[in-house]
């Protein structure tokens, strides 16, 4: 998986949009919450649900809780480990985990 493929699959979701944070990481936010992160320490961060947190850190899991946003139920898989189907499905759930967070009269505007 390339940065230029998560940018598509992010940028591809409603109301997404893309910023340079963190010393060049490419972050990608909904009604300016963050729900992905890539190049940070050679990886794809996302939110996950608890299950999801579980199932991807767990011993032979593609992933890792993710520095500093693990309590947060977030997790990083390595951009070589990460297949586009995958990610697809892992950036989308973390899109709308974070957009369900959003006030109603914030989806609303988003077009949520």
């Amino acid at each position: 998986m390339t940065r230029a493929e998560v940018e598509a699959i992010a940028l591809a979701l409603p109301a997404a949009q893309k910023v340079i944070q963190w010393g060049g990481a490419e972050v990608y936010k909904v009604g300016g919450k963050v729900f992905a992160i890539c190049g940070l320490r050679g990886g794809l961060s996302f939110k996950v649900t608890e299950i999801g947190f579980m199932v991807l850190t767990d011993e032979g899991g593609p992933g890792r809780q993710a520095p500093y946003l693990a309590k947060g139920q977030w997790v990083i898989v390595d951009l070589e480990d990460a297949g586009a189907e995958e990610a697809r499905g892992w950036i989308a759930t973390s899109h709308d985990l974070i957009a369900a967070k959003l006030t109603r009269k914030a989806r609303v505007e988003l077009g949520l």
